[in-house]
């Protein structure tokens, strides 16, 4: 099953994480009363099966597997979404090659990628680009005694792949080792998770909300609140939250990066790791 997943459009770099645990897990958590679980293992030989039991639907008397009809479904989206990706794709290059008199087409289209219903991945590697330009023209100073003090200017590096189990950091910044988080969800068990999947180090939320960043960190208080009935305890994990970046302050970063001259190297950042997250292709 891992083997043809690879084989499959954007699957080149699938790993068995989903297979050995997750999919299992969440199936139990929506479907508990069903005695089937989706992915069966072969421990010693490393290999998996989908379990076809879930996939007999009884009409009476008679059984019927759907298998087949399920395989071409899954063909069907997967089709659909190298279609839209490779539209996405060209758009980015169309309004590369435009003219700069008119980078507010390219404005908006970088905007839309930061709505609330974009896609999730699209909207990590909008983030991303976004919050490089911002943070990279900033400087620190660093140096191990008074006499050797240097300016460092910040840099943020994108560490894996969108949905990937990396522990919770999408980014890390360079000279000062923030971490970010980009998640598209408000329940604290997410947030709680990433948190202690790095040892309560403090961390950097990007949320794919419009809500005001002190509602979101009031409902994660609360939501806190509900899970733990110590409050040393809800203390010392929103201690952890570093900050939140909500989508109305990636577009005033945005906005000001444009201001600055920076419109044409986002779209060129959202293009190379557009590519590289879904093996487009091999990126120098």
């Amino acid at each position: 099953m891992l083997t043809r997943q690879r084989e499959l459009p954007f699957g080149g770099k699938l790993q068995n994480h989903a297979l050995n645990h997750r999919l299992n897990e969440e199936f139990r958590k929506y479907f508990p009363e069903i005695e089937y679980i989706p992915i069966l293992r072969d421990v010693q030989e490393n290999r998996y099966w989908f379990n076809e039991n879930l996939l007999k639907v009884k009409d009476g008397k008679r059984t019927h597997n759907i298998a087949r009809s399920v395989v071409e479904i899954i063909d069907r989206y997967v089709q659909a979404k190298v279609t839209a990706f490779q539209a996405f794709i060209q758009t980015c290059e169309r309004l590369k090659a435009i003219p700069e008199e008119n980078d507010i087409a390219v404005s908006k289209f970088i905007e839309g990628l930061l709505a609330p219903n974009a896609d999730a991945r699209i909207f990590e590697i909008a983030s991303y680009a976004i919050l490089r330009y911002h943070y990279h023209d900033q400087v620190v100073y660093f140096g191990f005694d008074l006499a050797h003090i240097k300016p460092e200017n910040l840099r943020l590096f994108k560490t894996g792949r969108t949905n990937a189990n990396d522990g919770g950091i999408d980014f890390v910044m360079r000279p000062l080792g923030r971490f970010f988080q980009v998640t598209e969800s408000l329940d604290v068990k997410k947030y709680f998770l990433d948190i202690d999947k790095i040892e309560r180090f403090p961390i950097s939320f990007v949320v794919k909300s419009v809500e005001d960043v002190d509602t979101i960190r009031q409902r994660l208080r609360e939501g806190a609140q509900r899970l733990y009935a110590i409050h040393a305890i809800v203390e010392k994990y929103m201690a952890c939250i570093e900050e939140i970046i909500n989508i109305p302050m990636l577009l005033n970063f945005f906005r000001t990066a444009q201001a600055q001259g920076y419109l044409r190297q986002i779209l060129d950042e959202v293009i190379i790791q557009s590519k590289i997250e879904f093996n487009y292709e091999t990126v120098e």
